[in-house]
């Protein structure tokens, strides 16, 4: 059984959403966050990419980390293995976010607890893109 959102709860937290923040974007064309992040940008949202390196993805500034982004973020999408997202849930909720996003594949309970405990909507093993095309 999913203990994610229904879908009708999720098409809300897309809809509803006009910031997202993207952990572990690439800057590499070719993979999966990548392309993700220039849907998220090619449907309104304004995204800042999190990248320990980078300066610049898909004309993005990029951050190295959450609490470096200047404004408020409405969804944290994170494409890391799930041994990193803990410290990345407790991050989304010092900053306010109100959704934690584990991409497809990746799940934590800990990451979970972590979420519900700061009154965050989790989403766990689904793809944003997949989900924002099936549901908007």
């Amino acid at each position: 059984m999913s203990l994610n959102p229904s879908d009708e709860e999720i098409k809300t937290i897309l809809s509803s959403a006009k910031t997202i923040a993207v952990v572990g974007c690439s800057p590499k064309p070719d993979r999966t966050s990548h392309k993700i992040t220039a849907y998220l940008i090619s449907q309104g949202y304004e995204v800042f990419p999190i990248h320990p390196q980078a300066d610049v993805i898909l004309g993005q500034a990029v951050y190295k980390s959450l609490d470096d982004i200047p404004v408020s973020v409405d969804l944290v999408n994170v494409f890391r293995k799930p041994e990193f997202t803990p410290p990345i849930a407790q991050a989304a909720a010092d900053i306010g976010a109100k959704t934690l996003w584990l991409q497809l594949g990746i799940s934590n309970d800990e990451a979970r607890h972590i979420a519900e405990e700061n009154d965050m909507h989790c989403v766990m093993d689904a793809c944003i893109l997949v989900k924002h095309q099936s549901l908007i």
